[in-house]
């Protein structure tokens, strides 16, 4: 596999491969998520190929602080071949080279096979409460 940035023919691919892997919600609206990372310089999302087609994907960027990041997908037909931690190592590579000096994630308390896996990646659950608000509810 093959790892570069994205590029904007990826969007439905990326898309199908995040609908797939049920890592959209209504109030996330993946196109938009897109349009947003892509459009800043503290951000980007990376994606994983195959004979060209994307099979893998990661949206990284960071605060100024730390790094963080999202939509970490990959094909279900090319799971188990290592592709997953090499999207870890791609992102964690774009917050070194940023100068982030951490990268943190969040995962939800019931997904215990994603949780399984960062934790093989040297991922620790942290001791802090992610708090939000909603700042635009449309």
């Amino acid at each position: 596999m093959a790892v570069r940035a994205f590029r904007p023919e990826d969007r439905d691919a990326l898309i199908a491969l995040w609908t797939a892997g049920g890592l959209t919600v209504p109030w996330n609206d993946p196109v938009s998520d897109i349009a947003l990372a892509m459009s800043r310089p503290n951000s980007t999302i990376l994606v994983g190929t195959e004979d060209g087609r994307p099979v893998a994907s990661v949206m990284v960027g960071y605060d100024g602080h730390r790094g963080w990041f999202y939509y970490l997908a990959v094909d279900a037909a090319c799971r188990r071949r290592g592709h997953g931690r090499r999207m870890v190592e791609a992102a964690e590579a774009w917050l070194t080279e940023a100068g982030m000096p951490k990268a943190m994630l969040m995962v939800r308390d019931s997904n215990h096979a994603v949780l399984a896996f960062y934790e093989r990646l040297g991922y620790a659950r942290s001791d802090t409460i992610v708090m939000q608000k909603w700042l635009k509810t449309s």
